[in-house]
């Protein structure tokens, strides 16, 4: 049987693979196993973000921990960073966010954060889903007054925004932005602070609908926001995902800032205001290979993990880092949040460029991102992990592996959180890495289907 919890939670099709039904037994399993040493009875936190099967998930999640005598709160439409830290000052026992984050509207997930507003430990998941396929055995069902209660918190937005505002009070005015919420849960929160803080706004894409979220916008879609902030003459664009714990930005020209120039700007800036401990950046192989010739240059220390924030944090945690990240725009600021959060990370390079007097242009030249591509091969979900079984997939990467030695690298994995063998070559010779790529990619299609 297949692992129910993948790298960033449970995902799967709203309503086909992720049912209602799951979504009860995950709230009466997550429930139990997060608060079964508590003398008292339990709470805990519920958002979703704007996809249309959120509440239905939220509601039937709720009313599996409510079964077991836990309490649930229903904050609504928020971002999953903001589950964290409200999990995490509300003094609850467990949160717990209803997105797919950047995937398409069919999809869902259900993400669980314990107390301190931390991502569980693959022990806890194992835990879960134990509980999950042997029938809920040994968990007790309450009767009586004994049952949960669902109650509902209406300000968590202003919460939120009042955390984030705080934590990093830069002074945007005089500034033109144009934000891209993704029709996603950042649609009042991004909004709301950029204004707070004197930004002169231009927001697209705030009008969730259920159906829209991450449609051709967002942080996985960047081409409208890059068009509209040369076109609006604004001074850089901010893009955001589905549930707001990731950023991507545009400079002045329309050109992309990935998350591995973020993460060297404001981790240089970090330094530069003695904020950056052990002069550190955790990020992962992913990582452009200018972004390691941008660290050695400037002294700065990187830390390697797998793909994932989850590893991302457990590194941070190891050696107590600052910042730690992913080149899609995943960052963690471990100072102030527990997960990556794109607003806090939009500020951290606002208040980087304010106080440098440049352009974002400028800052984001401190690297040089070398040629890179990526293809994904669409492959059967319980076949993802097992590509390297197959000796001409094996064969071809070896190959592969001796005709890029020494001018570049080649990186094969499965995706954490879709169908997917994501087949990554850097190189110098822009045209040839992408046919290497795709070559490989199509034959891990044929071959795996």
């Amino acid at each position: 049987m297949a692992r129910l919890f993948g790298t960033d939670g449970v995902r799967g099709v709203a309503n086909s693979e992720l049912t209602p039904e799951l979504a009860m037994k995950l709230g009466q399993a997550g429930a139990f196993v997060l608060t079964k040493e508590n003398s008292h009875q339990p709470t805990i936190l519920v958002g979703c973000d704007t996809r249309i099967s959120g509440e239905m998930l939220a509601y039937a999640l709720m009313a599996g921990a409510c079964s077991v005598g836990a309490n649930a709160v229903y904050v609504g439409v928020v971002p999953t960073p903001a589950i964290a830290y409200l999990t995490r000052t509300s003094k609850v026992d467990a949160g717990v966010v209803i997105s797919a984050s950047h995937n398409p509207m069919e999809f869902n997930g259900i993400k669980f954060f314990n107390g301190n507003g931390f991502k569980l430990s693959d022990e806890l998941e194992d835990e879960i889903e134990d509980y999950i396929n042997n029938d809920m055995k040994g968990v007790e069902r309450p009767t009586g007054e004994k049952v949960g209660r669902i109650s509902h918190k209406e300000d968590a937005v202003e919460d939120y925004v009042e955390f984030v505002t705080s934590t990093v009070p830069v002074d945007l005015s005089g500034l033109k932005i144009v934000i891209d919420c993704a029709e996603g849960a950042s649609y009042r929160t991004s909004v709301s602070a950029l204004s707070i803080l004197g930004a002169e706004l231009v927001a697209i894409h705030t009008k969730p609908d259920g159906t829209n979220i991450n449609k051709d916008c967002g942080s996985t879609h960047m081409e409208e926001l890059q068009q509209r902030v040369v076109k609006e003459k604004a001074d850089f664009g901010l893009a955001f995902d589905g549930d707001a714990d990731r950023l991507l930005a545009v400079d002045e020209n329309g050109e992309l800032v990935d998350g591995d120039k973020l993460m060297a700007i404001c981790g240089l800036r970090l330094r530069e205001t003695g904020k950056l401990k052990k002069d550190t950046i955790v990020t992962t192989v992913m990582s452009n290979l200018g972004f390691w010739l941008m660290a050695e240059k400037e002294g700065l220390n990187l830390e390697k993990t797998k793909v994932g924030d989850r590893y991302v944090l457990e590194r941070m945690l190891e050696i107590d880092a600052s910042i730690g990240g992913e080149q899609s725009g995943h960052i963690i600021f471990l100072d102030e949040n527990t997960t990556g959060d794109g607003l806090l990370s939009a500020l951290h390079l606002l208040e980087a460029v304010v106080s440098s007097g440049k352009k974002l242009s400028e800052l984001a030249s401190v690297m040089e991102v070398l040629p890179q591509a990526l293809i994904n091969a669409k492959v059967p979900n319980d076949k993802k992990e097992k590509y390297m079984e197959y000796p001409v997939i094996a064969d071809a990467i070896k190959k592969l592996e001796e005709d890029f030695a020494g001018e570049g690298r080649v990186l094969i994995r499965p995706s954490g959180t879709e169908p997917l063998v994501r087949v990554m070559i850097e190189g110098k010779d822009q045209a040839r890495i992408e046919e290497a790529a795709r070559s490989l990619a199509d034959l891990i299609d044929r071959t795996m289907n």
